[in-house]
Order: C-alpha cells, then structure tokens, then sequence
C-alpha cells in the first residue's frame, strides 16, 4: 500500500472527494490515505498558510498530496494556500490536460474537431513571486522574476513528457515581442533544451496570437509550454474548450512532492447538497495514479468513466437537460458499475504497472539551482526611481547638477515612456520617474560609486527603488525605454 496525504478542501470539496475515493477503493487501489487539515477553516483556526504544522509534516514525509479546492479568506492579507503549496514544495510544473469528452457537448465536438491539448505551466516565478510595492501613493510595482535555471526545470519536463506522450509538436507561448528581457530568456531557454529532443517540432507564438489560435484551431495544438501568470490564464481558456473547469485536472509536478488537485472553485452555494460533479477531481486522480506507477487502475477507472459519459450519465452542470441528472453519489456509483467497460472512442490501453516516478526525500538544505556564472560581468549604471510632481525638464536640471564626474544622465521615463531627453507633451505623467545614469568611461563603476550618486540625488527628491546597470560579457541586461 503506498500511503498519500488527502486534504478533502472547502465548500463541495469533501464532498467531491469523498466520491473520489469511494470510486478508488472499489475498484481496489492500493492507496492508504493519510487526511491533512488545509484550507479555509485552518486559516479561521489561526494558522496564516493554510495549513497545520502537522500537514505540513505529513505531505513532506510522503511526498504526494491529492486536494480538493481550496478558498483563501478575502480581506485579511494572507496568501492563496493554492499557491503557498506549489511554491513552499517546488512543483514547478503545472501539467493540465484538455480532451474532448464524449458525453459532454461543446461548440468543438458538436463541429467534430477534436482536442487533445496538454499546458504545462511554470508555477513558481513570474508576477506570483507576489513582490509588490507602493512607490508612490498613485505608483504601485510588481517584481516579475523569471529565472534561467527556474525556465529550465519546467521547459525540460514539458519537452521530456511531451516524447513520452507520444507528442509531435511542443510550442511555447511567450510575449517576448514586448518583455524582451524576461519572456525573452524563457524563449531562449526553451530552444535550447529543443536541441535536445530533435524529433520533436518545436516552434512558439506570441501568447495573445496563441489565444486566438485555441479558439478558432485548437486541434493545430499539443503540448503548449508557458510562463506562470500566462499559463494560468491560457489553461483556462483550454478548459472552456472542453466544457469548463469540472473537466479540467490538475497535476503540479516537482522533483520532491507531487500535488494532484482540481483547480475549479469551492462552489458554496451547493456545497452540502451532493450535486457537486467530481469530474475534474477523478480526472486528477487518474494523473496521481499514473504518477505511481499504478496504470491499470488508472486505466480501468478512467475508461469507465469515459463510457459513463458517453451513456448520457451527468450530473447537473452539463450535458443533455432533458435527461435527470444525478446526485454526486449516484454519478460515483454509475461509474463504479461500469468497471469492466471500455467507451467506443478513445478508451484507455491496458498498461501494464510501472515503477513510481522517483522523488528525492530526506533534503538536508534548501537546494541551491543555478548556471554557470558569465566571465565578465560589469557595472555600467543604475536607473533609480524617483517621486516627483514636476516637469521632465524640472526634473533633468536638478539631476544633471548630481551626476558627477563619474555618470551622465542618459534619459527619464515615465510610465515606461521616454520623455527626456525627447518627448511629447502629450504624454500623461504620473509621480514617479525613471531616471536612468550610464558610467562615463568604459570601465564602468562600483556600487559604492552608485551609492554616493544616490546621496546626491537624494538632497533633492526621494528616491522609491534602484537597479543595476549590468553588462554580462558584453550584453546588456537591461531593457531600453519606450521611446528610446
């Protein structure tokens, strides 16, 4: 018996997952479920994460989490115990599968195209790091982080499942065009893992052209590969393809701890009623299975719900309105009654079981990821940002009696605009300025240089955040302003 942590979640969660297991144990799964306190009513209970030290404890000993949906109290400051999770453990890859299901009628099975799409999306870095400040009291800034070796633990799992799967092409979705810095070195980590899987097609598209593409084409598409906050938001436009969230699972794959969840909502307004469809959840499960190793069960179970939707079974959210709809428990119990049956389309092979996919336990320090470092890194300047009502001009005199011997002013912004040394007076400004410093020689400078700039430019206006300037064997990393 392989033992697994269970957290049943908030609203129709218990519900849903009570279902869930029922169909598990029936068809005899060797899982023994170890029930951990997370959600809602842990964080009523004081604890700010969501979850109980015990829970805690629990998931990292066992290394698998099967959840129900969660909610996160609103106005009391504490972070989405959703997302706490997927980055406390490092699973790094959000794989969400999309397929057409018969029995459940949408614009594109009704047209007959069918869909058969995988998103894998990053789910540590990017706008959730969740680093935000308030330059001014009209200026509030979010930190994206995009990391190389971060890039390169998702974009190698989507191109190694993707040949697993059997897969012909792996895009990557990216706004590159326009965040050139951060999309760009997503964009240039996956072509260079794509060396490595010659026999797969890899090519990319510009994340809204993609969007546009999934709602006309969607069967053009495989395994599509994204950074976070674009991956959250494509995944589920690829759920309402197939008819919505209650058919949309969710695996959040890391080398350590593997979370299996449905992403759907708590849905309070029928929570307690038993009309919750366990779909998305069951769907879920069928990842964590194969994750163990566990493939004729996987098989056996998902081919019998498959075979129970295209009888016309369902519950309330979908399907034929005609037919009655099922309660949470009878639609658990139709499926457990088709055991044995296969769907005439798509059903599942007969797998033989596998070895579990390896984790790694017992970590001793917090693994250190990263690159070999560049050979010549240089400081060439710092932008510094600054809290002003006036002019750009205003704003230049007084900082150009700052720079020095060793800096020149080479431009301001605001908004990400230009609007020194040229502009338009037509551009809004709002109180904050980005005001940009180059060296003057070519050997750059120190950051004791910087901070003496900063003294000075700090006698006539407060300064909000800095960056570096740097030059890595001779690239630039940093971006110019609009306009410039």
């Amino acid at each position: 018996m392989t033992r697994i942590a269970v957290a049943k979640g908030d609203g129709i969660g218990p519900e849903i997952m009570d279902a869930v297991l029922k169909i598990f144990d029936a068809a005899g799964v060797p899982l023994q479920y170890e029930f951990v306190e997370m959600g809602k009513w842990v964080f009523d209970k004081g604890f700010s994460n969501g979850m109980t030290p015990e829970a805690q404890q629990t998931i990292e000993q066992l290394g698998i989490l099967f959840k129900g949906p969660m909610e996160t109290p609103k106005g009391k400051g504490v972070k989405s115990v959703n997302v706490t999770a997927r980055k406390t453990w490092n699973t790094y890859a959000n794989k969400r599968t999309f397929q057409t299901l018969h029995g459940v009628d949408t614009v594109f099975s009704k047209a007959g195209i069918p869909i058969d799409i995988t998103i894998v999306r990053e789910n540590i870095e990017d706008t959730y790091g969740g680093i935000e400040h308030m330059l001014t009291h009209d200026v509030a800034l979010s930190r994206r982080f995009i990391t190389r070796p971060g890039s390169m633990q998702v974009i190698k799992y989507a191109f190694e499942m993707a040949s697993k799967k059997g897969a012909t092409r792996i895009t990557c979705g990216h706004k590159a065009n326009i965040m050139k810095i951060t999309d760009g070195l997503f964009l240039e980590v996956f072509y260079e893992v794509a060396k490595e899987y010659p026999h797969l097609k890899a090519d990319d598209v510009i994340v809204d052209d993609l969007c546009m593409k999934l709602v006309s084409r969607p069967d053009l598409f495989d395994v599509v590969v994204l950074t976070n906050l674009q991956g959250d938001i494509v995944s589920d436009l690829c759920a309402g393809l197939v008819g919505g969230l209650g058919f949309a699972p969710s695996a959040n794959i890391g080398d350590h701890i593997s979370i299996f969840e449905a992403v759907h909502g708590t849905a309070p307004d029928i929570a307690g009623k038993n009309i919750a469809n366990p779909t998305a959840l069951l769907l879920s499960g069928f990842g964590m299975l194969r994750h163990l190793g566990l493939m004729q069960k996987a098989s056996l179970i998902e081919n019998a719900l498959l075979y129970t939707l295209e009888s016309g079974l369902r519950t309330g959210d979908f399907g034929d309105k005609s037919q009655t709809a099922l309660n949470t428990t009878e639609f658990a119990e139709a499926i457990i009654s088709n055991f044995g049956k296969k769907p005439a389309h798509n059903p599942k092979p007969d797998l033989p079981d596998m070895p579990a996919t390896p984790t790694v336990f017992k970590l001793e320090k917090n693994p250190l990821i990263m690159t070999q470092e560049m050979n010549e890194e240089v400081i060439v300047g710092v932008d510094l940002f600054i809290e002003s009502s006036e002019q750009p001009k205003e704003v230049a005199e007084q900082l150009l009696q700052h720079c020095g011997d060793l800096f020149k002013l080479i431009t301001i912004s605001n908004r990400g605009t230009q609007v020194w040394p040229k502009g338009s007076v037509f551009t809004n400004l709002v109180n904050q300025y980005r005001c940009r410093f180059e060296s003057e020689g070519e050997l750059g400078v120190t950051q004791v240089d910087i901070l003496e700039l900063q003294k000075r430019v700090m006698s006539s206006f407060k300064i909000c955040s800095t960056e570096l300037l740097n030059m890595w064997d001779g690239k630039r990393a940093y971006s110019l302003a609009q306009g410039q």
